[in-house]
């Protein structure tokens, strides 16, 4: 019996080539104490990029799992930022480290829109799944659900002074609700179509929506006991003991629900320049700033004006009129009544200026700083990010002060990525360089670092390779032209005019002399390297020479020349694939079979088999010896755009528009492996010439690094993944109907969880089963037996006891507790609640078995009240938990008054406040270090 063949796996090492992703928003956060608005956060696919936009370096990566980042949220404390997923899962990183510890699991689709709160102690998150969730950061569990909106969730604010929270949709509708009591009070339905976004002004005071038109809708609010049911402020009634009762309740009756906590009025509403709907807008930290833009290049920046400043600008429009009034009575004789002015939304909040951007903005964030700047950082459409300096000074604020200010442009990044979707992909002969062409430039990167080497402006390539001794590379274009770039002058050598049409294949001859390319002019021509003399030196430049021309048919989509150069294969626009003599270019074979143009093709080491992918999502593996088709598979579920031989095998990748990327044994035509990790359409893909190393292109932005492992495919455990895979995205069934609903979901991992529980639950059992028998044995043979050996898996812990295995196994991630305890069967509680005590008397994980206690008492309390049996140990865990809980707040008391007592001596010593001279010494040092840079730009 002969060997089988081993296949190796190939596991995704690196993302580079996006700068940031279309699909979240832009954020500043601030690292390590550092320096304010100098580092943004940026999606990039399924991870976090914090760039550092002064350097144009990338200084950290919160790296993710599988799915894309669609939401960031910056917390108060700066040191944290929460992640949403394309998914519904959330994630709080830690900026300091990079780690996350904390993750929420409540959401069935995207999460749209998240918000902390001022202390960053509760975090709301909206879905497209229509649903807003708020999360307890702290205890790391989710508080409660609530639904009410029809459509996807697009801003959710909390309102700290009132405990209230106030979410907007693409239903139309901007609800308010009250979390004390976990409704919804109120439904704001002056809106005609969908509220893409809202901010709040003048201390919760003021709501400014954006919807799809050019206005930007400002409503008034007013709040419990300052309003009338018209909305007017009200006098407060001061109740006597002679007053009626029922006078009173019946003023309660008449008041509706909604107008008990608030009442919001509508306030007029501010005209933008831009006709489109509102894409995204924002707020600076003090709410004196607001920005918004359309789906245009063209930022809008708006002011709000303080009271004070509105009430000298009032001023100056009653002195205004006034003087008019009096004028037109001097003039006309006649009684003029005195004027008066009205103020409007336009005396509070004025137009301040706008930002013209390099392409069509996606995303905006901005942050006020020390001195009166603002800094406003923008992600736009074509994957780059830029950055503005506003300078506002305290006279600019009133509109007396005339000169517009000027954003001026401080950084842009674009070095790290293309513009444009990047096309054709090719690895150098060393595998060291890596060839990426896009619609305007071509970049060469380094492999093991995958930083830019070259950056050269091009055409719209559609195809690429490195010549022959990788000095030099050549790109075809849409507008067939060749073009020859050398690599280490930067410089464009020669533009060839090949083709009348798009040149869509090109492909290097095996004696490496020469290429051969095809264009949509029904050609396909040949070409000979040549070296010549340039015009202004001596020294030789390489050129390409044309020898021969082979007229056809149809368009030609692909061509390659067999590694022994003794036929030439080219794809043709009628679905056929024709086979030529390289050297008569007499036709030899037409392969046909596939029910849509191929689109690509390639040709073993050996010259005996060719293989080609098509537009129908099928891949046909062909002899060449007599042109039969050994196998047609099924590749991919929409079009198959490249694929190519691992060199020297007969395995081979497929990349197709179904974003996935799969390799094939062409031998025994079987599946080995698929390569998921792009989020859109993949176009090309490059192999190394050493096969250790794949690169892949996709409509992401995103061009992705494959390294092959030493680890090998064992083929069937890869279909049972697959296919468990498969089963675990159904999810599970179970749903909550209501207003209200718990916040975390039922998935599999939490029912793992609970059938995790019960086979602890069970060991324990058996090992109590196991030792009462001992000794029962014991007592029958009058003498002391050896034990009997526990359990493998007790062993496997480190010969742990069965108290402590069980509760290791309770210790599950915090956000999933809850829902696994719900999961959890009844018949398994009473013996819980049992283990429950004996943690307790031992001191082990108290809290968290205070928090597993209460919930298994709220949820199953009729029946642990109805059963005799559990009234003993429901008094033992009355009596444990009341002591253990006294004594640990006695423990954290003790510590908070010797920490106090410890800081009132330092400062008596030191005769300075503690506190205040630590921060006093930090800024020290910030300043120090912010001159030292200054010196160190001037000299540069």
């Amino acid at each position: 019996m002969g060997l089988t063949k081993q296949y190796l796996r190939y596991v995704s090492s690196a993302v580079f080539g996006v700068i940031g992703s279309q699909k979240a928003n832009i954020a500043y956060v601030t690292l390590r104490g550092g320096e304010k608005a100098r580092h943004v956060a940026v999606a990039a696919c399924e991870h976090v990029f914090i760039w550092d936009v002064r350097k144009g370096e990338k200084v950290l990566i919160l790296k993710g799992i599988k799915h894309e980042v669609t939401y960031l949220c910056p917390a108060p404390d700066g040191n944290h930022i929460a992640v949403g997923y394309e998914d519904g899962a959330v994630r709080i990183f830690n900026l300091l480290s990079g780690e996350s510890n904390v993750s929420f699991n409540g959401h069935k689709t995207a999460v749209t829109a998240m918000g902390y709160d001022a202390l960053g102690a509760r975090l709301v998150t909206g879905s497209r799944d229509t649903d807003v969730i708020v999360w307890d950061v702290i205890n790391e569990c989710g508080l409660f659900r609530l639904k009410g909106h029809k459509d996807s969730i697009t801003q959710a604010l909390f309102l700290e002074n009132h405990n209230l929270l106030v979410t907007s949709s693409k239903d139309s509708f901007v609800k308010w609700w009250d979390l004390d009591t976990q409704h919804c009070f109120k439904t704001l339905v002056g809106h005609r179509s969908e509220v893409w976004g809202m901010v709040l002004l003048d201390q919760e005071s003021r709501l400014l929506t954006g919807s799809a038109d050019s206005e930007l809708r400002a409503w008034d609010i007013n709040y419990l006991s300052q309003v009338d049911l018209n909305g007017e402020p009200k006098e407060k009634k001061v109740k006597s003991l002679l007053d009626d009762d029922d006078e009173a309740e019946d003023e309660a009756m008449d008041e509706s629900p909604e107008d008990r906590i608030l009442s919001c009025k509508s306030a007029g509403s501010i005209l933008r320049e831009a006709r489109d709907r509102v894409v995204s807008m924002t707020m600076d930290s003090k709410a004196r700033i607001l920005a918004c833009h359309g789906n245009e290049a063209v930022l809008e920046l708006f002011k709000v004006l303080s009271a004070k400043d509105v009430e000298k600008a009032m001023g100056r429009k009653q002195k205004k009129a006034t003087k008019k009034a009096a004028k037109l009575r001097e003039d006309t004789d006649q009684e003029v009544p005195e004027p008066v002015v009205q103020k409007t939304l336009g005396d509070e909040i004025t137009r301040l200026t706008k930002i013209r951007a390099s392409s069509k903005i996606r995303w905006v964030d901005s942050v006020w700083c020390t001195g009166g700047e603002l800094k406003v950082a923008l992600l736009l459409q074509n994957n780059t990010v830029e950055t503005y300096s506003l300078k506002l000074s305290d006279h600019q604020a009133t509109p007396r002060a005339t000169p517009t200010p000027v954003a001026n442009k401080t950084s842009r990044l674009t070095l790290a990525g293309h513009r444009t979707d990047a096309r054709t992909l090719a690895f150098s002969s060393d595998n060291m360089a890596v060839l990426s062409a896009s619609g305007d430039t071509v970049k060469v990167w380094n492999r093991s670092t995958l930083q830019v080497v070259r950056t050269m402006e091009c055409d719209y390539a559609l195809c690429s390779l490195f010549v022959p001794g990788d000095r030099q590379i050549i790109l075809g274009t849409k507008s067939g032209k060749l073009q020859l770039f050398d690599l280490a002058s930067g410089g464009l050598m020669e533009n060839v005019a090949a083709h009348e049409g798009a040149l869509w294949s090109l492909a290097l001859s095996p004696d490496q002399r020469g290429i051969v390319t095809g264009g949509a002019d029904k050609t396909v021509r040949f070409w000979d390297f040549e070296l010549v003399k340039g015009e202004e030196s001596e020294q030789k430049r390489l050129t390409v020479k044309h020898t021969r021309t082979l007229q056809l048919g149809e368009d030609v989509l692909c061509v390659k020349i067999s590694p022994n150069q003794r036929l030439l294969a080219v794809a043709l626009l009628d679905s056929t694939v024709k086979v030529f003599y390289m050297d008569t270019l007499k036709f030899f074979l037409s392969l046909y079979g596939h029910k849509l143009p191929v689109l690509c093709l390639d040709i073993s080491h050996d010259s005996t088999l060719i293989i080609t992918g098509s537009a129908d999502r099928n891949v046909k593996i062909w002899g060449l010896d007599f042109g039969d088709c050994h196998r047609s598979l099924f590749a991919h579920d929409d079009s198959v755009m490249f694929l190519q031989f691992v060199p020297k095998t007969h395995l081979f990748f497929t990349a197709g528009k179904d974003k996935k990327i799969k390799q094939w044994d062409a031998d025994k035509f079987v599946l080995i492996q698929t390569l998921e990790g792009h989020h859109r359409e993949v176009w090309t893909l490059a192999v190394s010439p050493s096969g250790d190393y794949l690169v892949s292109s996709s409509h992401d932005k995103s061009l992705r690094l494959w390294d092959r492992t030493r680890e090998p495919i064992i083929l069937d455990e890869e279909r049972e993944i697959v296919s468990g895979l498969a089963f675990s995205s159904l999810g599970v069934p179970g749903e909550t109907e209501g207003e209200v609903a718990p916040a975390a979901k039922k998935t599999v991992e939490t029912v793992k969880a609970a059938e995790r529980i019960m086979e602890a639950l069970e060991l324990y059992r058996s090992e109590s089963r196991k030792l009462e028998e001992h000794k029962y044995a014991c007592e029958n043979a009058g003498k002391q037996l050896p034990l009997p050996n526990p359990n493998p898996i007790l062993v496997a812990f480190g010969n742990v006891s069965k108290l402590l295995y069980s509760l290791t196994v309770c210790l599950i991630c915090n956000s999933e507790l809850e829902v696994s305890l719900l999961v959890l069967p009844f018949p398994y509680v009473p013996e819980l609640l049992t283990l429950f005590n004996s943690y307790l008397q031992g001191n082990l994980e108290v809290e968290l078995v205070c928090r597993c206690l209460f919930f298994l008492l709220r949820i199953h309390f009729g029946q642990i009240t109805s059963n005799q049996m559990m009234l003993s140990v429901i008094d033992q865990l009355k009596d444990n938990t009341i002591s253990k809980i006294r004594e640990i707040r006695d423990v954290l008391g003790f510590n908070s008054a010797a920490l106090q007592f410890l800081q009132r001596e330092l400062e008596s010593k030191e005769d300075v406040m503690f506190f205040a001279d630590a921060s006093g010494r930090l800024d020290e040092k910030r300043k120090k270090r912010r001159r030292r840079e200054r010196v160190i730009l001037t000299i540069v």
